[in-house]
């Protein structure tokens, strides 16, 4: 079955502070802990991860041979993820309401990738045929 990730951001940073100043803590955990319980019993979960807003940083390649490291924070948090599911699941249909039910504060919206599986880049690349060894070793295949 294909993954897909489901990114969770912001891209209202007033409506989503309003939003969760008014929601209590316990209320919130409530909410992600039904969502999440609700993705396991499903079985479609691979993992999920909440991101810590105060620590992060940002390497940017402008010029190929001289990376840029900028800490935090930011100004434009909508740029900034929350969090992410990893999920299994039959189709992008499924992947979209499943995202619908993640996203549940105003001014948040959950991003949809798929994951391409390693069968579709080429079997004879060498660095693909490390990457499928090291998948078999720690089994991930």
């Amino acid at each position: 079955m294909p993954k897909y990730m489901l990114i969770w951001r912001t891209v209202d940073e007033d409506k989503m502070n309003a939003a969760m100043s008014e929601i209590p803590f316990e209320e919130m955990l409530e909410k992600m802990g039904r969502i999440n319980d609700e993705l396991i019993k499903a079985g479609v979960l691979l993992a999920m991860e909440g991101l810590d807003p105060e620590e992060h940083t940002v390497v940017t390649y402008a010029d190929a041979d001289q990376p840029v490291v900028t800490d935090g924070p930011y100004g434009e948090t909508k740029e900034l993820f929350g969090g992410f599911y990893l999920i299994s699941v039959a189709s992008k249909e499924e992947a979209i309401e499943w995202a619908k039910r993640i996203g549940y504060f105003p001014g948040s919206a959950v991003e949809i990738r798929r994951v391409p599986t390693i069968d579709e880049f080429p079997q004879d690349n060498p660095w693909i045929q490390q990457e499928l060894e090291w998948r078999t070793k720690n089994g991930q295949l």
